[in-house]
């Protein structure tokens, strides 16, 4: 067994207060938030049963946790209701709309600019 595999196996969780299995290692019934979703469930307010670990360079602590929920224990997902649509509508329309010039786009404004690119740079336009 590895170090980096040792340092990451704790089924009892002993060392870090829950379960904690190397990445790609965890046993069945437990998935992640992602996971849930895909299956059409959500956690439902269950605590974290369990965790995933791997070493990685990017992390600030040089370690990547994914948390794990029972599978059993999770809620389906609520349904969007018309209201939530509505929401998310004008929110999307939001995002299209330069406020600059008042032009909606069929595409996202880059985040970056904060207005649609004509709008940024004016004189590259007449060129």
């Amino acid at each position: 067994m590895s170090a980096a595999y040792g340092k990451c196996f704790d089924p009892t969780g002993a060392r870090y207060g829950v379960p904690t299995y190397p990445w790609k290692f965890a046993p069945d019934g437990y998935a992640t938030r992602r996971q849930l979703r895909a299956q059409g469930l959500r956690p439902g307010g269950q605590p974290v049963a369990a965790q995933l670990m791997r070493a990685s360079r990017r992390a600030v602590g040089g370690v990547r946790v994914a948390h794990l929920y029972r599978v059993d224990r999770a809620k389906p997902v609520r349904p969007m209701t018309s209201r939530k649509w509505g929401a998310l509508a004008l929110a999307m329309l939001a995002r299209r709309t330069c406020p600059e010039c008042g032009v909606i786009y069929s595409y996202c404004l880059p985040t970056s600019l904060g207005m649609c690119v004509l709008c940024a740079y004016p004189d590259q336009r007449a060129a």
